[in-house]
């Protein structure tokens, strides 16, 4: 049995895995505005709740930039006070069991290889959408991190007067229409032509992000996950119609795009870190 933990600004979600299965999970609303020995705390009291004789290890996905051989994490994304955790070492003290700790994303496309639609491919690419932008890459079946677990941070990638992560987030919605994506979504789900317009532009801006993800990675399948990948079916017409001005029209035929169907699949991925 593992741990894997899915470390987030707003909630902490953890669970047991056994056999590809989470046979017992917890959920709580992150202390994110405390100080980082609170929230260190937290995660800890849950662990507690959750560790038995029978867990080998500990897996954690964080938002952040992640120096993985030692299990460090800088500037954790919505949690002000984790400037620079040493969270693997603070938990193997306590629990005395191996703990590994990566970027959330990377939990996400991890999940998704062994469990989700990733499954039986080889080089896939997993697209994080909702409040930030952020991709997991798996190639040739492992795991690809670069030097600090930022290699898939393409939503930072300048794009038009921002980056991708503007466009193709709740961002987008929020800073350019007012609006958040959840309201968006509900809109456009009761026949709403203006939301559903909102939705067609935004699927413009992310197939151009796919064009840099097959310009990077040239992956065999992007899966898309995240709050914003809910509205898939209002934007995907747009989105492939933007994808046409890929110059190597064959391997935009040949790309299989799917959206995450697991909502614990982040959690899932986190104990296959180990």
């Amino acid at each position: 049995m593992k741990i894997g933990i899915d470390l987030g600004g707003t909630n902490v979600r953890m669970g047991i895995v056994a056999d590809g299965k989470i046979v017992d999970k917890l959920a709580e609303s992150c202390k994110a505005d405390a100080a980082e020995e609170v929230v260190v705390n937290q995660l800890k009291a849950m662990i507690r709740r959750l560790l038995n004789p029978s867990v080998e290890s500990i897996g954690i996905g964080v938002p952040s930039v992640v120096d993985v051989e030692k299990g460090i994490v800088y500037d954790v994304a919505n949690i002000p006070s984790w400037k620079k955790v040493h969270l693997k070492d603070l938990l193997e003290a306590e629990f005395k069991v191996p703990v590994a700790v990566n970027n959330d994303c990377n939990c996400f496309a991890l999940g998704e290889y062994h469990f989700g639609a990733g499954a039986g491919s080889k080089n896939i690419v997993c697209l994080a959408l909702g409040t930030g932008v952020g991709a997991g890459i798996i190639i040739n079946g492992k795991l690809y991190v670069g030097n600090n677990a930022g290699a898939g941070e393409i939503g930072c990638i300048p794009y038009l007067n921002a980056d991708y992560e503007f466009y193709c987030g709740s961002r987008f919605f929020a800073e350019k229409h007012a609006l958040t994506g959840k309201e968006a979504y509900e809109r456009v789900r009761t026949g709403d032509m203006q939301a559903l317009s909102l939705w067609q532009e935004a699927g413009a801006h992310i197939g151009n992000l796919l064009k840099v993800a097959l310009f990077a990675y040239d992956p065999e399948m992007i899966i898309l996950g995240g709050s914003i990948s809910n509205a898939y079916a209002y934007f995907v017409d747009a989105m492939r119609e933007s994808l046409k001005t890929f110059p190597y029209s064959e391997t935009v035929e040949r790309l299989k795009i799917r959206v995450s169907q697991k909502e614990d699949i982040a959690l899932l991925g986190a104990a296959m870190l180990i």
